[in-house]
């Protein structure tokens, strides 16, 4: 079995080719049961989260992901998310590979919500908002670079030296951005507004978002989470990247049970979007939402990308 370390699994998943690697995924697709979810209580008071994610092709690869998330970790110092991904051959059930899963998970989400906005947000739109500043934050500018023609970024976080440090490293790229000082405003302006925390209260209010804003929401994938308030989905064309959204994020379940939208509002999958089964953008003005809680789907892609590129 080969093991695939941090830097291995990075330098394997380029968002051009990730970003091909799930829209090819998407349109042939795989078997993806519905995730465990397990909450584990600490002894010190702490909560967390563990995810356990199988997907498999019958002729070709089986994954399974594990995936711990514990936001208190910030005040440890430590990362909110660690993960890890084992990659089997799906006819003998023999282990193929060990694959960092931080990178797959960052990687791929990044990656998912750049394929979304490929088709979702307005093709010359230039000005993205960030809002959170963690390791999938970092990655969003990069990916949506890969898609349309992003000229300037925003970073807005809780704590602004966290935004800070983040615009200094897309400035060292080469990326023209700067810290948010003011959300509402930043919001109002951007084409793109990408949220990507662990926010269990709204960051962001669709009184702040403009006609034609498209919405990307990352953060929330259990019913406790929310990233946006109920006005983000009001007059909002919404898709998400799987129905399980509609079972697992607080972001879409909260407004469902207060009748903003129903289930059956929801415009499409990513799935859908990609096998051209719906259409996505219409217009210049409409307001698209984009609510993803990741896939095995995803996971599956980027771990055949990695190991058949360490072959």
């Amino acid at each position: 079995m080969k093991i695939l370390n941090a830097t291995e699994t990075r330098t394997a998943l380029p968002f051009d080719r990730l970003i091909e690697a799930l829209r090819r995924m998407f349109v042939e697709g795989c078997e993806v049961p519905l995730r465990h979810t397990h909450t584990l209580k600490a002894s010190d008071g702490s909560q967390g989260t563990v995810l356990i994610m199988p997907a498999w092709r019958a002729d070709r690869y089986l994954g399974i992901k594990t995936v711990n998330i514990f936001p208190g970790n910030s005040a440890r110092g430590l990362p909110g998310l660690f993960a890890t991904y084992v990659l089997y051959d799906a006819r003998t059930g023999e282990p193929l590979a060990h694959i960092d899963g931080n990178e797959i998970t960052a990687r791929r989400t990044a990656a998912a919500s750049a394929l979304a906005a490929s088709m979702l947000a307005r093709p010359n739109a230039r000005r993205l908002l960030v809002v959170g500043a963690g390791r999938v934050a970092s990655l969003i500018p990069e990916a949506y670079r890969q898609v349309l023609p992003i000229e300037e970024v925003q970073v807005w976080a809780r704590k602004a030296s966290q935004a800070q440090l983040l615009v200094n490293e897309l400035k060292a790229d080469g990326i023209a951005a700067s810290v948010a000082i003011e959300l509402s405003r930043s919001a109002a302006r951007a084409d793109i507004v990408s949220c990507a925390t662990l926010a269990t209260n709204p960051v962001i209010e669709g009184a702040w978002l403009s006609p034609g804003n498209h919405l990307d929401l990352i953060g929330s994938f259990t019913p406790t989470m929310r990233e946006a308030d109920d006005a983000c989905f009001a007059g909002a064309s919404l898709f998400v990247d799987t129905t399980e959204a509609l079972q697992k994020s607080g972001d879409l379940l909260g407004p469902m049970s207060r009748g903003v939208f129903l289930a059956d509002d929801v415009c499409g999958t990513l799935e859908n979007l990609c096998r051209g089964k719906v259409s996505g953008r219409q217009s210049e003005d409409q307001r698209t939402v984009f609510k993803s809680v990741g896939t095995a789907l995803e996971d599956l892609a980027a771990a055949a990308l990695v190991f058949e590129g360490s072959a």
